[in-house]
């Protein structure tokens, strides 16, 4: 299923995430941190790849579209923990 969202959106989304969060959703997905970082707008693919984050110029630092909602759906479930844990 795919997913608009704002690009700024898209990188408060991984600001807010805690700390071991990158890690955490790679483990459980089985690939590279850096994979997972150029989800959330990074651009290494030298140690990571592409995961169908599509980037159009735009107002509020552009248009995302998430061919695969996988890790967004993930940073959000841990963002729904730690605010439920505090």
């Amino acid at each position: 299923m795919t997913k608009t969202i704002s690009f700024n959106d898209l990188r408060r989304i991984k600001d807010s995430l805690p700390d071991g969060s990158m890690h955490k959703i790679a483990d459980k997905l089985n690939t590279t941190v850096q994979t997972v970082r150029n989800y959330f707008g990074g651009s290494n693919y030298e140690f990571g790849n592409n995961c169908g984050v599509h980037i159009e110029p735009g107002p509020d630092g552009g248009i995302v579209v998430l061919d695969d909602t996988t890790i967004y759906d993930m940073a959000i479930a841990i963002l729904e923990e730690n605010a439920a844990e505090k």
